[in-house]
């Protein structure tokens, strides 16, 4: 019988953490269940194997990463919930590196596959670091992808210990996320200048 107390979600919470400790290319079965403190086949009670593990670690991270981002911005628009969305996101790729990469790597396996879920909800909580800056709609998916990739390489490089000069990091994160706004702001400045006049009231 499996282990009182174990789940799926139990284990894949202690497979996460440990991922975080060791990285996520060095987890394994084996150290799961050791961490665990069963033995490796009672984990296949509860998850089907690595590659099952590895995907549920992925939807948990993502929806992780969407609640820390929602939470830093509740309440707040435009610069200010630019500012602190990014820095609750470089945060969580720092304190859960292991995690985020398993998600870096998972594919959606079908329609109903709630790792889209997941997805969408971190893609919501950077549409919502953008509320407040009036973008234009056709622009909205450049703005959404710009965003992603800046956040997403600042901190991965980070963890990875890629900034070799002897300037701050947060110096220059800060330099960053100030240098963005600017730009949106310049975006939406330029886009309401250049809409076409209104018409005559018809009313």
């Amino acid at each position: 019988m499996p282990r009182a107390g174990l789940t799926a979600a139990t284990v894949t919470e202690a497979a996460a953490a440990l991922a975080d400790e060791i990285g996520f290319d060095q987890l394994g079965m084996a150290a799961v269940a050791e961490r665990l403190g069963v033995r490796t086949p009672s984990l296949y009670k509860h998850v089907t194997g690595q590659t099952d593990l590895a995907h549920r670690i992925a939807i948990l991270a993502m929806n992780q990463c969407a609640d820390a981002i929602r939470d830093a911005i509740q309440g707040r628009s435009g610069t200010e919930a630019l500012v602190r969305g990014a820095q609750a996101m470089r945060t969580f790729v720092k304190d859960h590196h292991g995690r985020y990469a398993a998600a870096n790597a998972a594919r959606p396996t079908g329609p109903d596959d709630p790792l889209i879920d997941a997805l969408n909800r971190v893609v919501d909580s950077w549409a919502a670091m953008l509320h407040g800056y009036q973008i234009d709609p056709d622009q909205q998916i450049h703005a959404l992808r710009m965003l992603r990739t800046v956040l997403h390489g600042y901190a991965s490089l980070e963890v990875a210990g890629g900034f070799q000069y002897a300037t701050d990091i947060d110096d220059s994160f800060t330099w960053m996320i100030d240098f963005i706004d600017h730009g949106l702001q310049e975006t939406t400045a330029t886009s309401t200048n250049s809409a076409p006049p209104a018409g005559p009231s018809r009313a």
